[in-house]
């Protein structure tokens, strides 16, 4: 399969996979499909998962999921208008003003509108699991060293706030560790104040530090390139991101033709890479053994968008198959394109390159034989 060295795959290649699983969860809404997508991105998270801080955030998003799956069925049974008729049970009717008669608080709650509104918060969480699953899965330092030159000072905020989540995770998991040896309740309203000011005073300190570090090692420093190249740098990016939203708008969306947005879409990647290519000659910036990308790579990213076009696929074959039908309650067609599509979203636990293992460090001269080698972890 080409190189099989042990090697961290391009984590471009992850973020490309995730969007392709996300795609392909955006454009249903059929429980059984979106089960099957955030099946595959957890197995493919625990064959490819390394041993790394950031890594452990994937299990946070999971939670996140289902607070929001819980939020989106409180506001069905609040403000949601019945739909169906198999009745569950009834709430008292809060009588509202005039100028809200669209609303409706309490009344009758049915199965349907239960339903599809669990189906509908699924489709997000299964969304917030496939960017938990692409932070878990890439290094974000070695994704901002791939940036493009034009954008490396907005990938460094970028990849600062997605480091956000696993390094609140470490600091909460050593909080809790540590209330607990001092014989400190974690459960609660008072559990869960005295651990979020340490983290609160943990993620400020990290601020300030990285802020001395970047100031000392001269960031910010750039090139001159003429007005006119700089202003046509501006309307390409601009542009192109337009173009961009508006082209995957038309991908994504059910109500829309796939053929309306791809035009879009292709025009506007086209004018951000120039204006990304363009602004990569103010940079200054140089690299250091960049991350290669080979045959794995181009598999792994293969392999997301084999799923989104899978679901696109079945979508335009027979759009109720891809949809969740509540009226009448019937259950979930497994159309047979986004089965195949999902299922080789899977192949990325086999396809990627083995993960490096820990390296042994070399016994310093004047150590004592017979001393314990100490190993380290391979930087991520």
């Amino acid at each position: 399969m080409g190189r099989t060295l042990p090697r961290y795959l391009h984590p471009g290649a992850w973020w490309v996979w995730a969007l392709g699983m996300a795609a392909a969860a955006s454009r249903t809404t059929n429980p059984l499909l979106l089960g099957l997508i955030l099946a595959v991105t957890a197995f493919v998270v625990a064959a490819r998962k390394p041993d790394a801080p950031w890594s452990r955030s994937f299990s946070v998003f999971l939670k996140l999921g289902l607070v929001v799956i819980a939020i989106r069925l409180v506001f069905q049974v609040a403000l949601g208008s019945p739909v169906g008729e198999h009745v569950l049970f009834s709430l008292p009717v809060v009588p509202l003003p005039v100028w809200l008669a669209s609303l409706r608080l309490g009344g009758d709650i049915t199965a349907e509108s239960i339903i599809f509104a669990a189906c509908d918060g699924l489709r997000l969480a299964v969304l917030l699991a496939c960017v938990g699953a692409a932070n878990s899965l890439a290094s974000p330092a070695r994704l901002l060293k791939s940036m493009p030159a034009a954008l490396y000072e907005v990938g460094v905020a970028v990849v600062v706030a997605m480091t956000f989540a696993p390094q609140l995770v470490t600091d909460l998991g050593r909080v809790r560790q540590a209330r607990r040896l001092r014989g400190r309740t974690n459960k609660g309203l008072r559990g869960a104040g005295g651990a979020a000011l340490p983290v609160l005073e943990g993620a400020l300190d990290r601020a300030v530090t990285l802020a001395s570090a970047m100031d000392s090692r001269g960031y910010g420093r750039s090139g001159q390139l003429p007005v006119r190249v700089r202003r046509l740098t501006v309307l390409l990016v601009l542009g192109g991101l337009l173009g961009v939203c508006i082209g995957l708008f038309g991908l994504l969306s059910a109500d829309t033709s796939v053929f309306a947005g791809a035009p879009l879409l292709v025009l506007g990647l086209l004018a951000a890479f120039t204006g990304l290519w363009l602004g990569g000659r103010r940079s200054i910036r140089t690299r250091y053994r960049a991350d290669p990308w080979e045959l794995p790579e181009w598999l792994v990213s293969l392999c997301g968008l084999f799923a989104a076009a899978g679901v696109i696929t079945a979508g335009i074959i027979n759009p109720a198959s891809v949809t969740i039908s509540v009226v009448p309650l019937m259950w979930p067609a497994l159309p047979v394109a986004a089965l195949v599509g999902i299922l080789l979203g899977a192949l990325p636990a086999v396809l990627a390159p083995p993960l490096p293992a820990a390296a042994a460090v070399r016994r310093q001269p004047g150590s004592r034989a017979g001393a314990p080698v100490t190993r380290l972890a391979v930087d991520a």
